[in-house]
């Protein structure tokens, strides 16, 4: 249940970015609100996985995912460089997250 859990939080967390961004580009209180919220359910998710999981597996987890979902939702949505090199290093940090999985 607490892998569950962490990609919930990660969810959130990529939810949290992509508003973030959104409200940075926009006037207006819904998009902050939804922000927080996100972030507010990742963080309690991510908690929830730390009571079983390693603190540094969840963490490096969390963070994996949020950092790679957000840079491939922003290629997609925002139409950010696509180049081989930022591809290739976010492979490198799936692989790690991947890793990490296997030996916990």
């Amino acid at each position: 249940m607490a892998w569950i859990f962490l990609i919930i939080a990660g969810i959130c967390e990529v939810a949290g970015v992509i508003f973030m961004k959104i409200a940075s580009e926009r006037k207006g209180w819904a998009p902050k609100l939804i922000l927080i919220m996100n972030f507010a359910v990742s963080f309690y998710f991510l908690s929830l996985a730390m009571k079983t999981l390693p603190m540094g597996t969840a963490y490096a987890i969390w963070t994996g995912i949020g950092t790679a979902g957000s840079a491939l939702l922003g290629i997609l949505i925002f139409k950010e460089s696509a180049e081989w090199r930022r591809l290739f290093y976010l492979s490198c940090i799936l692989s790690g997250a991947i890793g990490l999985k296997l030996i916990s």
